[in-house]
């Protein structure tokens, strides 16, 4: 107990000071794909889009490529093996966006414009109560969900909290792709909660529906309710999930995508 108490006191505080700072991810990390949409892929554009597991990528007219985000699992396979289609791998943390458009890139210009969350009052800007559903995860953003309650992340010191019942909430923050059993209970704790009320897609599988294609799985959350704030990954590591919930309180800008040559990426 005594080694304990003194390793406690000579050790500075291990708390995350983000937002106040940034965090840099580990090396190695990756978070999801970027495109270079100035680039006419050929024939690598048909190989890449083959090896991506979840469709994020597909080919559209003139042999070019068009990447969604909020489908992109961050396994890196299209960039290991197909580089000269202009991809590459984005370790950035701040991934959420506010306009589900601008996480696809290539095609159309449907970069949106970067907002904020429907009909939020100042009073979020000081403390969020959070209702979380899983509507069919596997388990991994739970995981990181977890991880805020930890002494590192410690959410409660940004005024973050989980609440027990959606009639105190005032997020929703969804996980797992939406499935048919868990629609109507997804219903109820959206109708149950007070407006005004924001809705957070937590992960690529409530962004997109990712690489889920049973017939019980009908895609991403936005399929039943209306989103406010996507977190692409898979899963979204703790700050990935600070940053979207604190851009849901309009705390934080949303950090404008990286770009390749000049072009905007995903």
């Amino acid at each position: 107990m005594i080694r304990w108490f003194l390793r406690g006191i000579s050790r500075p505080r291990v708390t995350t000071s983000y937002p106040r700072r940034s965090e840099l991810p580990p090396t190695g990390f990756r978070a999801r794909a970027l495109l270079d949409t100035s680039i006419i892929a050929g024939p690598d554009a048909r190989m890449a889009a083959a090896v991506c597991l979840p469709g994020a990528l597909t080919v559209i007219e003139g042999d070019r490529l068009q990447l969604d985000g909020a489908r992109c699992i961050g396994c890196g396979l299209c960039v290991e093996a197909y580089r000269g289609a202009g991809l590459r791998i984005d370790p950035g943390f701040e991934l959420a966006s506010t306009n589900r458009e601008r996480l696809v890139v290539g095609g159309q210009d449907r970069n949106g414009d970067i907002g904020h969350p429907r009909n939020l009052p100042a009073a979020f800007r000081r403390s969020l109560h959070i209702r979380h559903v899983d509507t069919g995860s596997d388990g991994a953003v739970e995981q990181e969900i977890a991880a805020l309650l930890n002494p590192y992340y410690d959410m409660q010191r940004l005024g973050l909290f989980f609440t027990a019942s959606p009639r105190h909430a005032d997020v929703l923050l969804v996980t797992g792709p939406l499935t048919r059993p868990m629609e109507r209970p997804l219903l109820r704790a959206y109708e149950a909660m007070p407006e005004p009320r924001v809705v957070v897609a937590a992960g690529t599988d409530a962004c997109s529906g990712s690489i889920w294609t049973a017939p019980e799985v009908l895609g991403g959350v936005d399929r039943a309710i209306p989103v406010d704030v996507y977190i692409p990954g898979d899963p979204p590591t703790p700050i990935a999930l600070l940053h979207g919930l604190l851009l849901a309180a309009a705390r934080v800008p949303e950090v404008a995508p990286p770009r390749i040559d000049g072009e905007v990426a995903a």
